[in-house]
């Protein structure tokens, strides 16, 4: 999946960019239940693995469940 449909997939799920500055990483932001996760996503790029959309939305917090209803 490329870097542009795996942000409109956070984007789902509330997570917000919260800044890029001409690096080719950007901080994503995503607020539940009171806690504020954070997490670097690569931006574009034409292919990124499973395991690395997992681990990151792991760090923003999405739960298992959470994550099989988003990539459905």
């Amino acid at each position: 999946m490329s870097s542009k449909k795996f942000l409109r997939l956070l984007a789902l799920g509330n997570a917000k960019i919260v800044r890029q500055r001409g690096t080719s990483h950007a901080m994503f932001k995503r607020e539940k239940e009171g806690r504020v996760y954070h997490a670097p996503v690569i931006m574009a790029k034409a292919e990124l693995s499973s395991v690395y959309m997992k681990l990151v939305m792991h760090q923003l917090g999405f739960t298992e469940e959470e994550i099989d209803v988003i990539l459905e």
